[in-house]
């Protein structure tokens, strides 16, 4: 019987009902591993704070969740804590190893940095650390090139986003999954019917509305565009976390309709994805995000900053449209590319071999576990 404990700063919460939830994305890849796993463990952190929408519940009484104090920040108090809180949380982690075959720990995150020399010489568990960040980020934080250097110091398998030069045997390049067998089918049948309206151009931007993923920089190029671009621009969708409330007044563009949804439920987001033709994320650094996957396979061309492994996956003029400097200038001229787009062109970004699909799907995901992460433990 193979049971997989999985250690992660992913957020929990109790809805009104007390039942548990967590991040949406990370508990539907968490679901899908027990096609591979007999049971699962998660020991992660639990909030006591307003659920978000995109929250979701576990599907199965075979996962069992541990929680984890709420630690972390930006001042130094909060730094501090990941600290003080270290014997507490190793403790729970020692506890929940223990009827476990196999270990994963999600890098980086600030406990990273005492959990990882943990397990390497505390814990003979077979497991591997996936390290969801950006694997070759420049003037990364202290704590994040620690746990870079410790995973790459190590022998047991490191899954990363991309593909590096000088890259160790033990670490893998690998998809990050975010689609299931039934939504490959549906965005099928969604990108045959697809066309662009050059008269009802839909935006999206997915992510947490901040500087770090490029929303002030949107902004900001949206407000710049030519009237005559605005006119064409039927809707812009916000989609995401706004941790200040007062940011809402701030998105307004001059001439064209913004729709600020907050966070959404996995199908809405889909929705989104189906009614939008570009997906515009022009952030600083990245691993590889899940929402260009799942945007492409509803038809959503990716408009994305050149950073870290997006430039592996999505090629220019292939597969969306990389933005190569982040500046309004060079963003206004992306944006314009795309809303004087041949109808022709915008088809073959959408017209992709089923292969290129496949490949972000956790069936995919799961196989390669099994072939190249545990059958090597």
């Amino acid at each position: 019987m193979k049971q997989l404990t999985i250690i992660s700063h992913t957020e929990h919460y109790r809805n009104a009902d007390g039942k548990l939830v967590g991040f949406g994305a990370t508990v539907t890849e968490i679901n899908n591993l027990l096609d591979i796993f007999d049971s699962i463990v998660h020991v992660a952190v639990l909030y006591d704070t307003e659920v978000p929408s995109s929250a979701l519940p576990y599907q199965s009484e075979a996962i069992r969740f541990i929680a984890l104090p709420v630690v972390g920040g930006k001042s130094l108090k909060d730094k501090f804590q990941v600290l003080l809180k270290a014997p507490e949380i190793l403790r729970t982690i020692r506890h929940s190893l223990k009827g476990s075959t196999h270990f994963q720990f999600r890098a980086p995150t600030g406990m990273g940095v005492y959990v990882i020399p943990y397990l390497m010489f505390f814990c003979s568990k077979s497991g591997w650390f996936k390290y969801a960040g950006n694997w070759k980020q420049e003037h990364a934080p202290l704590a994040y090139r620690f746990q870079k250097w410790l995973l790459t110091n190590q022998n047991r398998k490191v899954t990363i986003n991309g593909h590096w030069e000088n890259q160790p045997k033990h670490c893998i390049s690998f998809e990050n999954p975010c689609l299931t067998e039934q939504e490959l089918r549906d965005g099928m049948f969604v990108r045959r019917e697809k066309r662009l309206n050059h008269k009802r151009l839909a935006l999206c931007f997915v992510g947490r509305l901040e500087a770090a993923k490029g929303f002030d920089l949107f902004l900001e190029s949206l407000n710049a565009l030519p009237e005559d671009f605005k006119d064409r621009i039927d809707t812009v969708h916000m989609v995401g976390e706004m941790r200040d409330d007062g940011l809402k007044n701030d998105v307004i563009i001059p001439g064209v309709s913004v729709a600020y949804h907050g966070t959404l439920p996995r199908h809405e987001l889909h929705d989104i994805y189906r009614q939008s033709h570009f997906i515009v994320l022009p952030s600083k650094s990245e691993g590889f995000p899940k929402v260009i996957s799942e945007a492409l396979n509803f038809g959503c061309v990716p408009v994305v900053s050149n950073v870290s492994a997006i430039g592996q996956y999505i090629e220019n003029g292939k597969h969306g449209v990389l933005i190569e400097e982040l500046t309004q200038a060079c963003l206004v001229s992306k944006l314009e590319e795309c809303i004087n787009m041949d109808i022709n062109k915008f088809k073959s970004l959408i017209t992709q071999q089923g292969p290129f699909y496949h490949q972000f799907s956790y069936k995919h995901y799961n196989q390669r576990i099994l072939k190249e992460v545990l059958a090597k433990l």
